[in-house]
């Protein structure tokens, strides 16, 4: 049986031969017009028409584990549920 590194975010297993073709496919490039986005496990949702610049803050472990739970009980990840904890304020303070 092959060595694996590991999965894809789809599930398939990353094994000496896929890693030597995804070389091989991008040393070839990419025709950028043919490359489709699709949606799944470990894919970005799209937030907004363009690409949305990352925002780092620290939130103290006290707080993550409290918008990680709440997030995991409204079926959301935890950067949907704080989007929308600072849409909602800024709503409310304008």
């Amino acid at each position: 049986m092959a060595e694996t590194y590991g999965k894809t975010p789809s599930g398939r297993e990353i094994t000496q031969e896929f890693l030597d073709h995804a070389v091989s496919e991008a040393e070839d490039g990419y025709d950028l017009d043919e490359v489709k986005v699709r949606s799944g496990p470990g894919r970005r949702p799209e937030i907004e028409r363009e690409a949305a610049p990352v925002q780092s803050v620290r939130l103290g472990a006290e707080l993550t584990q409290a918008a990680t739970e709440r997030a995991t009980q409204a079926g959301i990840t935890r950067a949907e549920l704080i989007r929308r904890a600072v849409r909602d304020y800024l709503r409310r303070t304008a």
